[in-house]
């Protein structure tokens, strides 16, 4: 009962806060899954560790853990490690920049376990802020040169560099730690969260793939080639919806650098192209189907350039739906305290997938998908 008052309160909380800071939308917040504080990723490129993070401390408060801070990077210079390697491997013509998505985070987790950010936070000599471009121009510049020599020394003096270099900006990863009264490995912490990465899945939805296969998809940061399942729009926004109505969160991963987000007023929207953006009246959208998303994917006007963990279900006072967002930008002078809004036009156009816990999909499609 106590629980159920302080979740009114709170969704009223954020629902005032939301009225009074924006003089387009009144948003009314519908339902919201627990999640941990906002955090910033500060000047670097590691959105796709931030919101991963995010949404496995509340999958551990979903299942009774306890509230947990991840180390976002930890897993970071795991996939730098992974990255060099491949960019190796491949004479330089892979992705070197240090983008990612979801299922790295999963991937490094399961390898390398993981490890509290009390203990691994990235930065050193009393750094406040994280900021890897200088770092990132170091291990660009390192590996083109290597992969630049027209012949190799048989023992690689390159990882060397690398670890040297992500050990001088980031700190040196403790080979054990005590954290709460235990000692543990990063890998006997990570096992001991009870995380099975085989309980998540990624979904897209694009019509250059047969629906219901597993398919590579075709974007810059799936630098390690892995699967999503391809599934039709209507179908994969029941899944958003199916998923935050019984109680699970996603990681979103779309496009936020173009059209159609207004970061200042902190939502996301797709207004027809006659709107008055000098209105104070809330846009009329666009409606977006199968067709119109693909459009803007095979002409790039959708990319993947921002992943963000989406934790709740809201609409504004015409009765318009949007989702919850919490990002990884931090708090001050961002949207609403560090959250934002997408409509729900907006999520179906800016999305090029989500990750999910395979419980929180419909079973008629998880049949069909044959999970």
């Amino acid at each position: 009962m106590i629980k159920n008052i302080v979740r009114t309160l709170l969704v009223l909380a954020l629902t005032i806060c939301a009225q009074d800071e924006n003089k387009v939308h009144e948003f009314k917040l519908i339902t919201k899954v627990p999640a941990t504080e906002i955090k910033s990723q500060d000047k670097t490129g590691t959105c796709w560790s931030f919101a991963t993070a995010s949404f496995l401390e509340s999958e551990l408060l979903r299942m009774d853990k306890g509230k947990y801070d991840l180390s976002e990077m930890f897993m970071v210079r795991n996939a730098w490690n992974f990255k060099t390697e491949k960019y190796f491997r491949y004479h330089g013509t892979y992705n070197i920049f240090m983008g990612g998505q979801a299922h790295d985070f999963l991937i490094e987790y399961a390898e390398h376990g993981a490890i509290p950010e009390s203990i691994y936070s990235g930065k050193i000599n009393g750094e406040v802020k994280h900021n890897h471009k200088e770092m990132d121009a170091i291990i660009k510049s390192v590996m083109s040169t290597v992969v630049s020599k027209k012949s190799l020394q048989s023992k690689p003096v390159w990882l060397n560099i690398i670890e040297a270099t992500l050990d001088s900006y980031l700190g040196k990863v403790p080979e054990s730690f005590e954290y709460e009264g235990v000692k543990y490995t990063p890998k006997e912490f990570g096992r001991s969260l009870g995380i099975d990465i085989n309980d998540y899945v990624e979904l897209t939805s694009y019509t250059h793939h047969p629906f219901y296969d597993a398919i590579e998809l075709e974007i810059p940061d799936n630098y390690r080639g892995e699967k999503y399942y391809n599934i039709p729009l209507d179908e994969f926004m029941s899944v958003i919806d199916n998923a935050i109505n019984n109680g699970y969160s996603l990681v979103w991963d779309g496009s936020v650098s173009k059209d159609n987000f207004f970061s200042k007023k902190g939502y996301g929207a797709v207004p027809v192209e006659d709107w008055d953006s000098k209105s104070k009246k809330p846009e009329v959208e666009e409606k977006i189907d199968q067709d119109y998303r693909q459009k803007y994917f095979d002409s790039y006007e959708v990319i993947d350039d921002h992943l963000v963990h989406m934790v709740g279900i809201a609409e504004n006072q015409e009765g318009t739906k949007f989702y919850y967002i919490k990002n990884s930008w931090g708090t001050k002078d961002k949207g609403f305290d560090g959250y934002y809004y997408f409509s729900e036009e907006y999520v179906k156009l800016r999305t090029i997938a989500i990750m999910v816990h395979k419980d929180a999909i419909p079973m008629a499609i998880k049949l069909k998908l044959d999970l």
